[in-house]
């Protein structure tokens, strides 16, 4: 048969004076109809770009033998071209649905320029097509979905609606990329599903994810992607559980699960780039991480009977209390809307609880003005999601990092030295004192908000969500980052997470909520090994597993 997609020889590049600089480096890419194939690979190796080519939105130079989509040779199309192959012959999910729906425009308008007729919603039968669209992508109730716009809809339900705007006119190839970072387990379990019923029902999916349980559940063949070129390509099940690679094996160890706790799921050396120093022979086993020094005798934290309501009836916050002692990690997890964020707010100072009290080091922490909590903010840090957006523009390294030692009083000369252990602690050199943040990669941000929480040498870290947002290999390096600090420097740790892999590897402790409740908390071996709740239980029910 004639593969829906056919193409050889593809490169990619994006000059720069008289540079050379390409970005994919001959790869062969065939999909047939009916198939999921998978490009898998860390950022950086290429995936979404490749992607992004097929569908003429690259902005560097292509070039390639053959580019064959079905069946039609693309290697002369003009701009015209391509936006007749667009949502006929190729639909695009792009990663962040608030980001990639017009916020102005409401879902009906969307899918009414999807099909691709002006006022094609205001007929009957387009409004019939439309509800019947949003039924078919799993949307309840599309009559009263139709007229909102995306940010009046959750998360699951913005992801569902753009993929209902890339499959409106039934192209024979859906691109993924990323759909499902990002999401909590149950959301993306839902999105999972939804392609799972796709490709049953026959149709070609292209997904781009660095998420390997998901290609696990979903593809049939992967490519595993560096640096622009393709390392390994196979069956799925032969690629995820007999990789002949060594860079495919490193990625797979760094997958935190139950199996990786105590041990450091990137390589014992690494670069001071995000790449992580490709192995010259198999890796044979893991290597452990220090052990943790626990205190349980020294509470740090204490919250008790929290409360926080927006509206009269409506809680944020139900009756949540927890303690977290010396040196122990405490993970918070459970679903978009349950809680979480606001739970940090409270114990950070930035939200006060309609009820309850926060304890630090056993002193009163919430109902106190500002000027009494600065005089102790040294003690407590947080690591944000975003750290770009956590970061002044305006700010060079050196000022991000030692701006946090402003409150225990450290400046000058003792001030850049404190700066260039803790980057030399999260393995940055001295030679980004000087850069900004625009200036680093998302792995480096993501080390010096680290370096920063830890400079001060705070009693208590809370991290939200710290890695949601980072591929798997720089994902493993910051997690082997925080359990080697917080191991050495017996820091309390609060983690707050929707992935429940990074909390079973991390975390000693785990608290689950659901509609702003503590539902079960206990050990994280235990509650993970023999949940004693239902909404536990449906929690790791929708993880997708490595085989």
């Amino acid at each position: 048969m004639t593969p829906l997609v056919d193409i050889r020889d593809l490169t990619i590049a994006f000059p720069h004076g008289r540079q050379d600089n390409r970005v994919v480096h001959g790869i062969d890419l065939t999909i047939h109809e009916g198939e999921t194939v998978a490009l898998v690979g860390e950022s950086g190796s290429g995936k979404s770009v490749t992607a992004r080519t097929l569908i003429g939105l690259s902005a560097g130079v292509v070039g390639a033998s053959r580019f064959d989509i079905a069946g039609d040779s693309t290697l002369g199309f003009r701009e015209r071209d391509w936006r007749r192959l667009r949502g006929t012959k190729i639909g695009f999910v792009l990663q962040d649905a608030l980001v990639s729906l017009d916020p102005l425009r409401t879902v009906s308008q969307q899918l009414s320029d999807a099909f691709g007729h002006p006022g094609y919603f205001g007929r009957r039968d387009g409004r019939e097509e439309s509800s019947a669209l949003l039924l078919s992508v799993g949307i309840p109730d599309p009559e009263r979905r139709l007229p909102q716009y995306p940010h009046q809809l959750s998360g699951g339900l913005r992801q569902r609606a753009l993929i209902a705007t890339a499959i409106a006119r039934q192209p024979s190839l859906l691109i993924a990329d990323e759909p499902t970072t990002a999401l909590d387990a149950t959301v993306q379990k839902q999105i999972l599903d939804l392609l799972a019923e796709r490709k049953q029902a026959g149709h070609t999916l292209l997904l781009i994810s660095h998420d390997l349980a998901v290609v696990a559940r979903l593809a049939d063949r992967v490519l595993v992607m560096k640096q622009g070129r393709i390392v390994e390509q196979g069956p799925t099940k032969q690629i995820l559980t007999q990789p002949t690679h060594p860079y495919t094996r490193q990625l797979l160890d760094a997958v935190p699960s139950a199996s990786s706790r105590g041990f450091r799921l990137s390589p014992a050396t690494q670069s001071e780039t995000d790449a992580p120093a490709l192995p010259a022979a198999p890796v044979q086993r893991r290597l452990p991480l220090p052990p943790k020094r626990i205190d349980a005798t020294q509470r740090v934290l204490s919250a008790r009977g929290l409360v926080k309501r927006y509206g009269v009836d409506s809680f944020a916050v139900n009756n949540v209390s927890f303690e977290l002692a010396a040196g122990e990690a405490l993970g918070i997890v459970g679903e978009s809307g349950s809680g979480k964020t606001t739970v940090a707010k409270m114990v950070l100072g930035l939200v006060e609880p309609d009820s309850g009290t926060v304890l630090v080091d056993g002193q009163p922490w919430s109902h106190r003005s500002e000027a009494e909590r600065r005089a102790r903010r040294a003690g407590m840090q947080l690591i944000a999601q975003d750290a770009l957006s956590s970061f002044d523009p305006r700010y060079t390294v050196e000022k991000i990092v030692g701006e946090s030692l402003d409150t225990v009083g450290v400046f000058g000369r003792d001030r850049r030295q404190r700066v260039v252990e803790v980057l030399d602690a999260v393995r940055l050199g001295p030679d980004l004192l000087h850069r900004y943040p625009r200036e680093l990669s998302g792995g480096q941000r993501q080390r010096v908000a680290i370096a920063r929480a830890f400079a001060p040498r705070p009693k208590l870290l809370i991290a939200d969500e710290p890695v949601s947002a980072l591929d798997v290999s720089v994902q493993a390096q910051v997690l082997d980052l925080l359990a080697e600090l917080q191991a050495a420097s017996g820091t309390a740790l609060l983690f707050i997470s929707h992935d429940l892999g990074v909390i079973h590897h991390l975390t000693d402790r785990v608290l689950v909520m659901k509609d702003g409740r503590t539902v079960e908390t206990g050990a994280v071996e235990t509650v993970f090994a023999a949940p004693a709740h239902s909404y536990t239980r449906a929690l790791l029910d929708a993880v997708p597993a490595l085989p």
